[in-house]
């Protein structure tokens, strides 16, 4: 019985203990909702920019970097990734070839449902920042309102074990409620 004491009070000191690091963990995570209103914005700044506003998406210590996520621009047209604060190397790259672990073309299924009113969520695996493996991503896509030119869209994502794209969906709809949110 003196056992089973010892060990709960080990259980709950090592619990507490890991605690603040698991705090921090999430602290450094992006939120959807995060996600969603730097794409809105990213959207909007490029409507504003045009083309020329490519550049600011590429830079990694920029605006358009936060916590572990960051947005980045692409032509679904024209099969270009336009710009990309942490890989620099696939920018001018065709990318609706990309694929991840399981075979899915990532900027099919992008290109897909950003082309939708109100943009959409795409799961598939990509390195997380900082952590040097392949992680569950999950990225909203949406387009951006560019004169002259069509096809680019704009996405960010979340690394994230639980959520679901169905569940990301349904926070979507909340968000676009224009009494709580502005609108494009």
């Amino acid at each position: 019985m003196r056992n089973v004491k010892v060990m709960g009070l080990i259980s709950a000191f090592a619990a507490c203990a890991c605690l603040p690091s698991a705090m921090a963990a999430e602290a450094d995570a992006a939120t959807a909702e995060e996600a969603v209103n730097n794409v809105r914005a990213a959207a909007r700044f490029l409507h504003d920019k045009g083309s020329a506003g490519y550049a600011e998406f590429n830079n990694k210590d920029g605006k358009w970097v936060w916590k572990d996520s960051y947005v980045f621009v692409y032509d679904c047209r024209r099969n270009r990734m336009m710009a990309h604060p942490l890989r620099p190397d696939l920018v001018g790259q065709p990318i609706m070839q990309i694929t991840d672990n399981s075979g899915k073309f990532i900027f099919r299924e992008l290109c897909k449902v950003g082309s939708e009113p109100r943009g959409g969520w795409v799961e598939y695996a990509w390195q997380k920042p900082g952590a040097g493996k392949l992680s569950r991503k999950l990225s909203y896509a949406l387009a951006a309102d560019i004169s002259f030119t069509t096809g680019i869209q704009v996405s960010a994502g979340i690394y994230d074990e639980k959520l679901t794209v169905p569940e990301l969906g349904k926070e979507l709809e909340k968000m676009f409620d224009p009494a709580k949110y502005p609108a494009l």
